[in-house]
């Protein structure tokens, strides 16, 4: 008997059915009980907005299913799973980077010296974060590589393309910078949705608790934890600011960077 090597649906990518989807017409329908107004496309970008809109935990093959006015059996019939869906999710908002003003399909860097470049793809990757959140927490740590995941790379590697590094300095470069932009951005989300969940801001929540460990807490025995504290509450209004510490942090690695291209070209 032949071996049924049929994957279980909400098991992980096939990556050969998420590349021929990504490389392929994403307008394309199946030839035969095709629906004139649905396509690969139209569910990847409905299934964006859910995300978008109701968090990654509520995205699943019959709320997009919903949202369509179409069965749940009917999205399997262009998309073979939910992990196949996320690859062409990434790939599609990947594209808002690429397409961005200034930018081209090949991948065109921004203009600049390379600081300024970095700076920008920085920035790129910190506001597609924080507009798609969900990307944070899908648990991709194998993205199928799309058209516009190279066509981002690409860009990306464009921008420290002509300082003098080696290949494997390029990547690492880029990656962090853009894991800088991921950390932060994570925070800012789990901030936001401790926030949404109890009705409670940073600031209210300080408000309530600094009292109270003021008077559970000898001071005199941690005086750098309360002097430093006490400061960055007065300074954000809470333990944490994620913008701060993006552009604080952004500008340090740069900083370092310099460092090592100015070495390079003391020493040509």
């Amino acid at each position: 008997m032949a071996k049924d090597t049929t994957r279980p649906r909400g098991g992980p990518p096939d990556p050969v059915r998420s590349l021929a989807l990504l490389w392929s017409a994403r307008d394309r329908r199946p030839a035969r009980n095709a629906r004139h107004d649905l396509s690969v496309d139209r569910i990847v970008r409905v299934a964006i907005g859910v995300a978008d809109t109701e968090g990654v935990d509520r995205l699943s093959m019959r709320r997009i299913a919903e949202e369509l006015g179409v069965g749940t059996m009917t999205l399997y019939t262009y998309v073979p799973g939910k992990a196949e869906l996320v690859d062409l999710m990434l790939d599609t908002v990947y594209g808002e980077v690429v397409t961005r003003p200034g930018a081209d399909a090949a991948g065109e860097c921004p203009d600049g010296d390379w600081r300024t470049r970095l700076d920008r793809i920085a920035r790129d990757n910190w506001g597609l974060f924080r507009r798609h959140p969900w990307m944070l927490h899908v648990g991709v740590t194998r993205p199928a590589l799309g058209p516009n995941a190279v066509a981002k790379y690409e860009r990306e590697l464009r921008a420290v393309a002509d300082i003098g590094l080696s290949a494997i300095e390029m990547d690492t470069i880029v990656h962090l910078v853009i894991g800088h932009a991921e950390t932060t951005a994570r925070r800012a989300d789990e901030t936001e949705r401790v926030e949404r969940d109890s009705g409670m801001t940073d600031e209210e929540w300080w408000r309530a608790q600094g009292p109270v460990l003021g008077s559970l807490m000898d001071s005199s025995a941690f005086p750098l934890a309360a002097a430093v504290g006490e400061a960055v509450g007065a300074a954000h209004g809470r333990a944490y600011d994620a913008g701060h510490n993006f552009e604080f942090g952004l500008r340090r690695i740069l900083d370092g960077i310099a460092v090592m291209v100015d070495a390079r070209t003391d020493t040509d």
